[in-house]
């Protein structure tokens, strides 16, 4: 496993949107680090045929009077196009490169030519008790809290799955009480573990800055949580768990904080009732087209909240008496919903299935079924744990509860893999909890926070 050392580095921004106050850069790859890649896949995807005399030693022999030639935009343009590790490694050539994370041309270049990489990320999951909500804190502003499920948080595991590849990255400045709930545009958002008013910050794990929210209008326990972040900007919304007494929760409410380019803000003054008998299950919900989805349970059906109207409603789930461990993904702005399918009294083969939503946002049709040599063996591997499912781009990765062993499915190419096996320090038997991750060198739509904030306060 390739690890991400860190480093810090003063960094000021000053390009888009004016940002200013981002204060400390920790690269992911800093010069003259090294790297050990303890996993060797077996499976990898199709590799292109190689010439029979194919040497990779050819590139010492490319003619240096032609490179050194090339126009310093065409090789800055170059660069900005290279995957993140590859260029991180490549800012120990020479003092300009090392130097480019500073300059304000390089980083406009990025964000204009840069391909998406849609990678994972994991942490160690503590799973929360809701026993917590009987302790007496004494603290209405929950600043810090310590409950079972409060960790340190100061590793991740990052996966790049066009290199089926493992990374680690640090977080050292993460606090105590604060757990990873939902991420998207490069950021993470954690939130407070402990009962009541809720804590927030959007972290960038390759930058190592956070940002933080204002605290929420309204006390929770465990919120399910969805986060969507575009260039012009940020919508993240809050659902269920309200504490209704020191003693009770119930699914009642969810607010928002949305602030955009154009102007309009709300900090969590827009709430909205959720429809009754609300069971939200992952804690976690997708957006794609305006609308946030979730899981909900007993019995199975799908959560949907529509932002332009600020309403909730339920669509009913595609053969919800037979489904086992159903999950929600987004994949290319589409909801996909992930299940194994069990009719034991009826003729039809287990098998795992993935349905996509269409258009009208009721009815749902069978896109992709597991093969069926594949799903028994993964069903022997699985032994009725239960799986979670995260999707990120053409990918999906399905995750074994318990053995933290995962499938990964490649949309495109209609290619299933099992991922290689990760060394993480879990004593405790926790599962691994992810979410689909797209790196980011900069992510200036965070100044829209810092702005707002400035204008409130």
């Amino acid at each position: 496993m390739e690890a991400f050392n860190t480093s810090s580095i003063t960094l000021p921004f000053p390009y888009t949107y004016g940002i200013t106050n981002v204060t400390n850069f920790t690269p992911l790859f800093p010069p003259h680090s090294t790297y050990n890649n303890i996993f060797t896949p077996t499976l990898p995807f199709p590799q292109p045929n190689m010439p029979p005399n194919y040497n990779t030693t050819l590139s010492c022999n490319m003619d240096t009077h032609i490179w050194t030639r090339i126009p310093q935009q065409l090789l800055d343009r170059i660069l900005a196009f290279l995957p993140l590790p590859a260029f991180f490694r490549a800012r120990s050539v020479c003092k300009r490169w090392y130097s480019l994370l500073y300059s304000k041309s390089f980083l406009q270049l990025y964000l204009k030519v840069s391909p998406n990489h849609h990678w994972f990320i994991f942490f160690i999951h503590k799973t929360p008790t809701k026993n917590i909500i009987y302790t007496n804190t004494n603290d209405p502003n929950n600043n810090m809290v310590n409950t079972p499920s409060s960790s340190s948080n100061t590793k991740a595991y990052l996966f790049d799955p066009y290199e089926l590849k493992w990374y680690t990255i640090p977080f050292p400045l993460i606090p105590l009480g604060f757990s990873p709930a939902t991420s998207s545009g490069g950021l993470i958002c954690w939130i407070s573990d402990g009962p009541g008013l809720k804590n927030l910050f959007l972290h960038n794990p390759l930058l190592g800055s956070t940002t933080q929210l204002p605290q929420t209008r309204r006390p929770r326990l465990f919120p399910s949580m969805g986060l969507s972040i575009t260039t012009s900007s940020i919508n993240l919304i809050l659902a269920g768990d309200d504490l209704i007494s020191p003693y009770a929760v119930k699914n009642l409410t969810s607010e928002t904080f949305l602030t955009n380019l154009g102007g309009f803000y709300t900090i969590w003054d827009t709430i909205s009732t959720l429809p009754k008998l609300s069971s939200f299950g992952s804690g976690q919900m997708i957006h794609s087209n305006g609308r946030f989805y979730c899981m909900n349970y007993s019995p199975f059906s799908v959560l949907t909240y529509d932002i332009c109207s600020n309403y909730w409603w339920k669509i009913q789930a595609p053969m919800k008496r037979f489904l086992r461990s159903p999950c929600l993904i987004e994949s290319k702005k589409k909801v996909i919903l992930i299940a194994a399918v069990e009719k034991s009294k009826l003729n039809v083969p287990r098998s795992l299935r993935m349905w996509v939503l269409q258009m009208c946002g009721t009815q749902w049709v069978e896109i992709e079924r597991m093969p069926q040599e594949l799903y028994a063996q993964f069903e022997e591997v699985e032994g009725e744990r239960g799986f979670d499912c995260i999707g990120s781009g053409e990918f999906i990765v399905i995750m074994i509860k318990g053995i933290n062993k995962g499938l990964l499915f490649d949309f495109d190419k209609k290619i299933w893999v099992w991922m290689p096996l990760i060394c993480c320090d879990n004593n405790g038997g926790n599962d691994l909890h992810g979410f689909g991750y797209e790196p980011k060198l900069v992510t200036p739509v965070i100044d829209l926070v810092h702005q707002l904030l400035g204008h409130q306060f």
